[in-house]
């Protein structure tokens, strides 16, 4: 969080209506609620697992078996099999 001088970004009608509650103090304005960004879209890391996931599905279907994909991947065989399951749900809705 960044400070910011209410008197370089306010009009001043409004900085006058504030300093009647509020003077010299430091005040939080909260994002608006659908304003906020998801998990992992500002840094990217949703855009890399679900590619991840639909790399694991492709060579599923290619012939690797849950457990070579386990090794692959390191990730526990429960893991491979709903990645696997979730992302064959999501072909198949697309598909219809």
């Amino acid at each position: 969080m960044q400070y910011k001088n209410g008197k370089e970004v306010l009009p001043p009608h409004l900085l006058k209506e504030l300093q009647n509650y509020i003077q010299g103090e430091l005040l939080y304005i909260p994002k608006k609620t659908n304003e906020r960004a998801g998990w992992g879209e500002v840094n990217g890391s949703r855009r890399l697992i679900a590619k991840r996931n639909e790399e694991i599905y492709r060579l599923y279907q290619d012939g690797q078996s849950f457990e070579e994909l386990e090794r692959i991947y390191n990730l526990s065989l429960d893991s491979i099999r709903k990645i696997v399951y979730k992302t064959r749900e999501i072909y198949n809705e697309s598909n219809q």
